[in-house]
This record gives C-alpha cells, structure tokens and sequence, in this order.
C-alpha cells in the first residue's frame, strides 16, 4: 500500500507524526482512542502485523484477511469510556465508513480495549 500524506485515522496530522510511529514500533498508544485509530489505519494499510500485535493475546485470531475490494474512507468516533492513560479498560464506539466495489458501508462498533503487558490492546467489540 502507498503511503499517504495525511494519516487515514482523521485526526487531520501527516501520517509520519501520527499512526506510522505506532506502526513501525517506535512508540506505543497513550490512550484508548489513539490504539483504536492506529488500528483503523492499519487496516486502511494491510498492516496485519500491527493489527495482531496490538489485539488481546485472549481473543487474538492466528491470521488476517483484507477484503481486496474493500477500501476505507473515513473514520467517526462517537464516544470513549476510560482509556486514558490511568485507565486499565476502555470502550471505542466508532463508525468506519468504506466502499465495496463501488458500493458506500459503514461499521458501526463499540470496542473494548485492555492493558496487557502495560500496553493498550484490541481486546473484542461489543
């Protein structure tokens, strides 16, 4: 995937000051809400690996498949509980909104997250 200028996740930042040091390991998320838009980014990106490296080791599937017609075109978060960074759970009510073969979708999710290792995580969606 090329990479892009302004970071997919909307927080309106290029993608090098935003998601890309989350994706490359060179920092971790502070928040929540920060994790949960790395992680939108990266399946704008195909980044598998960030993906599995950033979901719960509970719930962790072995594998990711991208549906290859499947483009992401915005993200919305509706609403956060805890996540901070003195929080140990959170929830990301989030709209993801894409195109399938020309065709407009949204996702509309409420995710939880956890510490794991001191480390927020994708732990499941509600």
């Amino acid at each position: 995937m090329p990479v892009p200028s302004t970071c997919p996740c909307g927080r309106g930042e290029s993608y090098a000051a935003c998601c890309q040091p989350l994706h490359l390991g060179k920092t971790t998320a502070s928040t929540a809400e920060q994790l949960m838009r790395s992680r939108y980014t990266a399946f704008v990106m195909h980044d598998a690996a960030y993906l599995l490296r950033t979901w719960s080791l509970t719930t962790r599937p072995a594998g990711l498949d991208f549906a290859p017609d499947r483009e992401w075109t915005g993200l919305e978060i509706l609403n956060t509980t805890g996540g901070s960074p003195f929080h140990t759970e959170a929830t990301v009510e989030f709209r993801a909104h894409y195109t399938t073969n020309g065709h407009p979708g949204t996702q509309h999710e409420n995710s939880t997250f956890t510490r794991e290792a001191g480390q927020w995580v994708y732990l499941a969606a509600l």
